[in-house]
């Protein structure tokens, strides 16, 4: 494996931790209170953006770091928008 592939690894390593460390703050807490949905969606589209400019579709690297992760961070915003709806809802 050369240095490339294995600096590959760090952000295919790095985004999906940062991302599993914001969806499980959220699955505990039950609150968005302080997450902001733009700022995730924003992540998920360009990660999917940056995914198709590589060109690298069949590297584990690029599906993990940039696919995989892009779909959490879009279940992050769907969690967000619905401890925010669940939120207004208990204060009507």
């Amino acid at each position: 494996m050369s240095l490339i592939e294995v600096i590959g690894f760090v952000p295919a390593i790095v985004f999906p931790v940062a991302t599993i460390i914001q969806l499980v703050h959220l699955l505990k807490s039950k609150s968005a209170g302080g997450v902001s949905a733009g700022a995730w969606g924003s992540f998920a589209i360009g990660n999917v953006c940056l995914f198709t400019y590589t060109e690298k579709y069949d590297e584990l690297q690029s599906i993990i770091g940039l696919l995989f992760t892009s779909v959490m961070q879009v279940y992050i915003v769907y969690l967000i928008l619905k401890y925010r709806k669940q939120e207004t809802l208990a204060t009507a």
